[in-house]
């Protein structure tokens, strides 16, 4: 066997312990934020794929594998919705997927409807701006630790801070003036922000 042969078989091998290790939690990130199960499986595989691609640009003095690879998982779903707002006219139901078995979509279904309270959550969130919403997304939803969402979102840990704060307070201002939904009562309630 060629060293080249060798060496490609040890990256295989290392991506396959990291794809086990990381796809539901990778599944799960999409499936708050999509509600359909072709997009969900389609996502889920474009961003393994972008982590085969830009493997060489992982650092682990920047931050933690969980934080790389979904920033990584963060870019693919903007790029999707990028993507669906420029195409809009067409039919997303039909349009290039592949086929799924029956146990793959209610697999799949049931993933989805596990993760609607969170895609609830995600929609009390859309009056914040990105940045904000960005941070309390990758902290309260996602569960990752302020340093890791940092490192996810390319920004300073600093930074990171300041932005969950101000997230906190403008959900805290509107749930005490009473315009805030049971859905950003309960975000409340996760980040640590109680009224």
């Amino acid at each position: 066997m060629a060293d080249g042969e060798r060496a490609g078989n040890g990256l295989l091998a290392g991506f396959e312990e990291f794809y086990r290790r990381h796809v539901d939690a990778v599944t799960r990130f999409v499936a708050r934020r999509v509600d359909d199960p072709h997009t969900a499986a389609d996502l889920t595989a474009e961003i393994f794929l972008a982590v085969l691609d830009s493997a060489h640009t992982y650092r682990p003095g920047l931050g933690s594998e969980t934080a790389w690879l979904y920033g990584i998982a963060r870019n693919v779903v903007s790029s999707e919705r990028r993507r669906v707002a420029r195409e809009a006219e067409r039919d997303r139901r039909f349009s290039g997927r592949r086929l799924l078995e029956a146990d793959d979509i209610v697999r799949l279904e049931d993933k989805l409807d596990a993760e609607s309270p969170g895609r609830r959550l995600l929609a009390a969130l859309s009056r914040l701006p990105e940045g904000e919403r960005a941070v309390i997304e990758l902290v309260a939803v996602d569960q990752l630790t302020v340093t890791e969402a940092a490192a996810a979102l390319g920004i300073r840990q600093v930074t990171a801070r300041v932005r969950l704060h101000r997230a906190r307070k403008a959900l805290r201002a509107e749930a005490e003036t009473g315009t805030g939904t049971s859905a950003e009562m309960s975000l409340l309630h996760v980040v640590g922000g109680e009224a």
